[in-house]
């Protein structure tokens, strides 16, 4: 299956060579390689755009919708938060590789990171798998491992490679978790440094579930330490009936059920958010419950139509699954008019 969204790895690299040629240089100490990426780090991942939406606002008669746009960062996806994390956590702990598992996405973050870093990078695809980025991991110095029937035994296989290989292994779940919860969590703080508060709901694609999980994190603490006066609902959007998170909501679970592998069909549009087991699916879950928020679901046919739309209306060309998020958000508003507010839609770039 096809994962399409691109960023701008090149001119990010052109950008920050300076850094990149000393904070990959072996021969340095690594106090000095570890400050020089975090400075990487600091000017090229994160603080993405936050803008009003007023197109879409007047397409589904719901007020006050902001895009926050991850198409900002250097793969074109929110991936770069965690991958960067986790290679920065590899650095260091005195690993000279990373491994993960990916379909796209998170493996083109993780092997533009790790060049940064001069870390090497093993990536495990699935053995059917056809994805349009596997071109940009090569030529980024990734050495491409096609094992596993799907994503989920990609994972464990490559989580099996790094601990027989002593290799730090980048993937979800497990130690990772909090790792990347905190680094998904910055979408958060980045909200609020704009809106001053937390809006009233955040909507957001969901695969595994850990950006949901950790921007539900994120507004935890700011509503903790009093920056917000709430904390808002979290709005899980997905694949129809190919996501274990949508699924347990909509039976009025509490914690996350695996779905049927066999039943799991892919398209070239709703790849990046299916898959039969969500490894932080009971952390997303369990943020869905806990703000009285809702999970729904998006056709391919759908997920097209709102990406061209925001491309034609907004001027922001989107990955067509990322608009699961809104739909779960807006076809909610059809049923069940919401309140005049402030609504967040986390979004993912593509060229």
């Amino acid at each position: 299956m096809m994962d399409s969204a691109q960023g701008s790895i090149d001119s990010v690299a052109h950008d920050i060579s300076e850094g990149t040629q000393y904070a990959s240089d072996l021969n340095l100490d690594l106090d000095t390689r570890l400050e020089l990426y975090e400075d990487i780090i600091a000017s090229e991942v994160g603080d993405t755009l936050l803008s009003r939406a007023r197109n879409i606002e007047r397409e589904t008669g719901l007020r006050q919708i902001y895009f926050k746009f991850e198409g900002g960062n250097p793969s074109g996806t929110q991936k770069d938060r965690i991958a960067f994390a986790q290679v920065e956590d590899a650095l260091r702990r005195g690993y000279d590789t990373i491994c993960t598992a990916t379909c796209g996405n998170y493996g083109v973050a993780v092997a533009f990171a790790a060049r940064l870093a001069g870390l090497k990078c093993s990536i495990y695809i699935p053995a059917t798998y056809h994805s349009s980025r596997e071109k940009e991991m090569t030529a980024l110095g990734a050495v491409i491992i096609r094992e596993g029937t799907d994503y989920e035994e990609s994972v464990s296989l490559s989580s099996q490679f790094a601990l027989d290989n002593n290799l730090y292994d980048g993937n979800p779940g497990g130690m990772n978790t909090v790792l990347q919860l905190k680094a998904y969590g910055e979408i958060a703080f980045e909200i609020y440094d704009e809106l001053r508060d937390a809006p009233a709901a955040v909507a957001v694609p969901v695969s595994n579930g850990t950006c949901l999980a950790g921007i539900y994190r994120g507004f935890q603490q700011l509503y903790r330490r009093g920056k917000t006066s709430r904390i808002p609902k979290m709005i899980a959007g997905s694949s129809s009936k190919k996501n274990p998170i949508i699924s347990s909501f909509t039976k009025g679970l509490v914690s996350c059920e695996d779905l049927e592998p066999a039943a799991i069909r892919e398209s070239a549009v709703n790849e990046p958010l299916i898959n039969w087991h969500s490894i932080d699916g009971d952390q997303a879950l369990n943020a869905i419950l806990d703000t009285k928020g809702w999970a729904g679901e998006g056709s391919d046919r759908k997920m097209i139509y709102f990406s061209s739309f925001i491309k034609k209306n907004e001027g922001l060309s989107v990955l067509p699954a990322s608009t699961a998020g809104l739909i779960a958000l807006t076809d909610y508003h059809q049923k069940n008019a919401l309140p005049g507010d402030r609504y967040v839609v986390v979004l993912t770039g593509r060229r």
